[in-house]
């Protein structure tokens, strides 16, 4: 088996981290979640662009380029777990010339919180993030969105893609039949289930990789968002998430709520209020022209 660092996917991601490079600005790494792939964040990297920014779409280790590849080739997927993940955004970051700022949505909101606590951003927003230890609200919506992975024990080696059904609940229940179509078609991309086994047994495994330091000095500012309907990660998990941040002493610790919307404001027809929001934050505290 090849090491990551010669695989197609992560020669993308290093090109991507040279074009940042090569522009001189403050870079801006955007991180996806599960089911999605990089190209869920190019209307915000376009965003972000001419706002004076460098952004940065890196995928996960093996990511295939297009929806197209990830749905003929589920198997690239599998195999991923939590801390893995973490070591290699935070590897592809550390090859930037500027400290960037992070974005991150659902399980990329995780991995955004970890890549702070490491040190490693400017400044930070955590996109209706994955839970980590210490986060203990476990609502009903949450569990029955996780349970396309975690019903099933061998789903925890492999990669499990979402019915229709299932993203319509998880991701899609705040937009219309026909958006939710549209979106499932576009975006929904096969998911290693092993971080979702790793985030449900967080609280009971003192050797968890699913873990943030939240007192780190050098976090920096750090805007949670909430979408007010997300099944997958409510009010409560990210409310939880944002007072364990909040003890903080070193750093601005927000939240946002963003009303009537799921799991996909990101990607959903109401995405640029939730980019503009993103950038209003960032704003604060990072002057692209610097």
């Amino acid at each position: 088996m090849s090491s990551p660092e010669t695989t197609a996917s992560y020669a993308r991601d290093l090109a991507r981290v040279e074009a940042a490079n090569a522009t001189g600005r403050i870079p801006v790494v955007f991180i996806h979640g599960l089911w999605l792939l990089p190209t869920s964040w190019d209307r915000w990297a376009a965003v972000f662009e001419e706002a004076g920014f460098a952004p940065v779409t890196p995928g996960w280790p093996d990511d295939p380029e297009t929806v197209e590849e990830a749905n003929a080739h589920p198997e690239v997927f599998a195999g991923k777990s939590v801390g893995q993940v973490a070591d290699h955004f935070c590897g592809l970051i550390g090859r930037l010339d500027r400290k960037p700022v992070v974005i991150g949505h659902s399980f990329g909101g995780l991995i955004t919180q970890i890549t702070a606590g490491r040190g490693l951003a400017r400044a930070s927003v955590a996109i209706d993030p994955a839970p980590f230890r210490g986060v203990l609200p476990l609502p009903l919506s949450s569990l029955r969105a996780a349970s396309a992975v975690l019903g099933n024990p061998a789903n925890y080696h492999r990669a499990v893609p979402l019915t229709y059904e299932q993203f319509r609940y998880s991701f899609a229940n705040s937009v219309g039949e026909e958006e939710a179509r549209e979106l499932y078609d576009t975006f929904a991309v096969p998911a290693p289930g092993e971080p979702l086994f790793q985030a449900a047994a967080a609280n009971v495994n003192p050797w968890t990789e699913v873990k943030v330091d939240t007192t780190s000095a050098d976090r920096g500012p750090l805007l949670i968002v909430s979408g007010e309907k997300d099944h997958t990660v409510p009010w409560a998990i990210a409310n939880a998430s944002y007072k364990r941040q909040a003890h903080n002493a070193h750093a601005v610790t927000e939240i946002a709520e963003i009303p009537g919307r799921g799991h996909s404001l990101t990607i959903d027809h109401g995405w640029r209020e939730v980019a503009d929001t993103a950038l209003t934050f960032v704003r604060r505290f990072t002057d692209p022209a610097s």
